[in-house]
């Protein structure tokens, strides 16, 4: 097989070091016409670390122009839950509105101490519609 006929590998790169988790980068890249190959360090595709699930999620909202009702359908889960997915898609790529992470985070505590009994019911509803 010649190098211009050979298909691409169907795997992606790691996004994290599997010694120390810290982010990984490109430092390599040829062409598979003439074996020409260069070394650096290049930035990585925010999308490239993203599973086939995540990038076909992605890519029925595109084309369903933002539809979070044919992206429920796609995903064949309830509407909550897509929309779920969609921020864990947003929060993956960096995307997610840090307030909103704030805020996601204050929820889950107070749903935390509402579970381990260190708020009433009354207590946490409160906490949750300031």
């Amino acid at each position: 097989m010649t190098p211009s006929t050979q298909q691409p590998p169907d795997h992606r790169p790691p996004r994290e070091c599997p010694v120390c988790s810290s982010q990984l980068v490109v430092t390599g890249c040829g062409c598979r016409e003439c074996g020409t190959g260069i070394s650096g360090e290049f930035r990585m595709c925010s999308y490239c670390g993203l599973s086939d699930d995540e990038l076909e999620m992605l890519r029925v909202f595109l084309v369903s122009r933002g539809n979070m009702r044919e992206l429920e359908k796609h995903l064949g889960v309830s509407y909550p839950t897509t929309r779920q997915r969609y921020a864990d898609l947003l929060a993956k790529l960096g995307l997610e509105d840090p307030a909103a992470a704030t805020r996601k985070a204050d929820r889950d505590k107070v749903l935390a101490d509402l579970a381990a009994g260190r708020l009433s019911v009354d207590e946490a509803e409160t906490l949750l519609t300031d």
